[in-house]
């Protein structure tokens, strides 16, 4: 006896698959616009809850050229300052004044920390003395290198009294301070027989991602 087996096969006519389609592309379309509506309002919701609200009674003061992107880290040395005067270019004048003076004495803390440090690990004589020779020139490569300052932001608003009011926010690579150290130092027939380029080096890049660290970011 033989078996005879059956299938069914069903066509759909053309207009049936163009619709088809047609609504496969309508829904992918509207799932795509749904994913973006989402991505949008999440973002908008994050944004909002990481600023902080002000207390009752107090108004939030944006200060221009400030935050953590204006911070020190472990490549920059950055200050940042703000002047107000009745003349807009003593405005400036005022403000990256106060910004370099506030950069000298962040670079001279940090080195005065490397050189303290650096002849720590080294043999010399007389320690007093090389730590005298150290600091002078340091002071001296830093009144130097401060006319090499970059703004990397600056921002002249006009107060309500008529006065130009400059926010400024300068920088200083802290690789252009070692090398300038290494060329004094190189330069001083004393400190260069005991001196140690590598060592100082790294000594200076320790004491500069300990001042990144230590703002918590």
């Amino acid at each position: 006896m033989k078996t005879v087996g059956y299938y069914l096969r069903f066509e759909f006519p053309n207009h049936i698959s163009i619709k088809t389609n047609k609504m496969k592309k309508t829904v992918y379309s509207i799932l795509q616009a749904f994913l973006i509506f989402a991505v949008i309002t999440f973002s908008q919701c994050k944004s909002k809850k990481d600023v902080a609200q002000a207390p009752p009674g107090e108004t939030r003061v944006e200060v221009l050229c400030s935050g953590p992107d204006f911070f020190t880290d472990n490549e920059y040395f950055r200050a940042n300052s703000v002047a107000e005067s009745r003349n807009q270019a003593n405005s400036k004048r005022m403000a990256l004044s106060n910004a370099r003076a506030e950069l000298a004495g962040q670079i001279e803390t940090t080195i005065k920390s490397v050189i303290d440090n650096y002849i720590q690990d080294i043999t010399v004589g007389n320690r007093s003395e090389f730590n005298q020779r150290y600091e002078g020139l340091s002071r001296e490569v830093i009144n130097q290198r401060l006319n090499g300052t970059r703004v990397i932001c600056e921002e002249l608003m006009r107060t309500s009294e008529g006065l130009y009011k400059t926010y400024i926010a300068i920088e200083l690579s802290g690789e252009d301070i070692v090398n300038a150290m290494n060329q004094r130092i190189a330069a001083d027939e004393r400190l260069r027989l005991d001196y140690d380029y590598e060592k100082f080096k790294d000594t200076f890049n320790e004491e500069m991602e300990q001042m990144k660290n230590s703002r918590g970011y």
